[in-house]
């Protein structure tokens, strides 16, 4: 049986967890592989709304076992605030289970995130200031704190201290904070340690033997295409992999044994933070697809900058990915437009080109070229299949399928769990 990936296929926000909950009651396992609490997932059961961060969507499906996996960076009391949140609403948390090779965010991090994104100004990255990236930073230098190291306190100790060896100077001679302890963290990083421990589990262990007794794996990504450390419009990216290849690298499944990969994109397309966005809307247009479309951040409540359809992105996340599923979020947000454009291509310097440009300066200076296609006024909400929609919005779906270099296969009409429209089995 497949492990299946699921990502985003533009600048996050696209409505994964919908997609993974829609999946969700015919999968065994639900994995995170990447991010933090720099990114959420807001589901909606009948009149319930769930707002989820460091946890995986398929906490809320019953049966499922919900992993966070080694790629991912946890905050341990946000983690714990979400299981408290969730278990006071009735939600069975106990069969998560969390990576011991998982990295932990400590305090240190999140104060640096926060000091370091002022520091630089108008250079800044537009962090969530979470201490995400410093703290995949700290792994990548070697001197990040696991899980397991909790469990060690002589271990938790040495490690924090050759962390702080640095950090201490960039707080008080560059940025003039005061210093940090050593105990002050190691013991604040123990409190959480005794009700952290059942949790803990060799995951790519459990995932294998999982996936040997035919059971189906669902790899869920943080942030998307375009935010993946290496392949996103860089430096304004996540410090993390959220592409299909990260799902391997933060879970410890084998490449071969993904057998699908499944990328979100909305209708439109939205961004948080800063960065080059060709077809952002500054008029009422974007304000009102903001409107409409209640686009604004799960996590941090930001606003969100809202454009249209980008099919160069689409193609691109579908390369990258090697999508072999593409499902459309948010086509009801639409209704109402008399035409809707569709970036088709760029004008970069006066040269048009179909595909992302190279450099991160011809991508600051791509400029949208547009087809524009005939809207609709009817009401989609509750279409269930393609010959509910009225004929222009399915002229639009079939338009994006023609040029996305996927298949679309779902087709989200309204934010509640039974608004989507399922035009291919995901899990055949």
């Amino acid at each position: 049986m497949p492990a299946i990936v699921l990502v985003g296929a533009q600048w996050g926000d696209e409505g994964k967890g919908k997609a993974t909950d829609l999946l969700g009651s015919r999968v065994e396992y639900v994995v995170k592989f990447n991010g933090g609490n720099n990114a959420g997932h807001t589901v909606i059961i009948g009149k319930e709304k769930y707002a989820l961060h460091l946890l995986p969507s398929g906490i809320l499906t019953p049966g499922v076992v919900p992993v966070i996996g080694n790629g991912v960076v946890i905050d341990i009391p946000v983690l714990f605030g979400e299981i408290d949140g969730l278990n006071a609403r009735g939600v069975d948390t106990s069969r998560l289970v969390v990576s011991a090779n998982a990295h932990v965010i400590p305090s240190y991090n999140s104060i640096l995130d926060r000091v370091t994104e002022r520091f630089l100004g108008s250079r800044k990255i537009g962090t969530t200031g979470r201490g995400i990236g410093p703290t995949y930073a700290d792994k990548m230098t070697r001197v990040g704190i696991r899980v397991q190291d909790l469990f060690d306190e002589k271990i938790l100790r040495q490690k924090v201290e050759g962390a702080l060896a640095l950090k201490n100077h960039l707080l008080v001679k560059v940025y003039n904070r005061r210093s940090i302890t050593v105990d002050e963290v190691v013991e604040e990083l123990l409190t959480h340690a005794e009700r952290l421990r059942p949790m803990v589990a060799d995951t790519a262990l459990l995932l294998s033997e999982a996936l040997a007794r035919n059971e189906v794996v669902l790899l869920e990504g943080g942030q998307a295409t375009l935010l993946d450390v290496d392949h996103g419009t860089y430096p304004f990216v996540t410090s993390s992999n959220a592409t299909s290849g990260g799902a391997c690298t933060g879970s410890g499944i084998p490449p071969t044994a993904v057998t699908r990969v499944i990328a979100i994109a909305k209708a439109y397309i939205t961004r948080v933070g800063e960065g080059p966005f060709p077809t952002e809307l500054f008029d009422e247009d974007g304000e009102k697809l903001r409107s409409i479309g209640a686009e604004f951040g799960t996590t941090t409540g930001r606003p969100r900058r809202c454009g249209w359809f980008d099919i160069p992105i689409a193609r691109y996340a579908s390369r990258i990915n090697g999508v072999t599923d593409l499902i459309i979020t948010k086509l009801d947000v639409l209704t109402g437009w008399e035409q809707i454009p569709v970036c088709v291509a760029y004008d970069v310097d006066g040269e048009r080109i179909s595909e992302l440009p190279m450099t991160q300066t011809g991508f600051h200076h791509a400029t949208p070229v547009y087809e524009y296609l005939p809207g609709w006024t009817e009401d989609i909400s509750n279409a269930r299949s393609l010959d509910d929609l009225p004929s222009n919005a399915r002229a639009y779906i079939d338009f994006l399928e023609q040029r996305c270099g996927a298949p679309i296969s779902a087709i989200g009409v309204g934010p509640e769990r039974e608004q989507t429209i399922v035009i291919r089995d995901l899990l055949s």
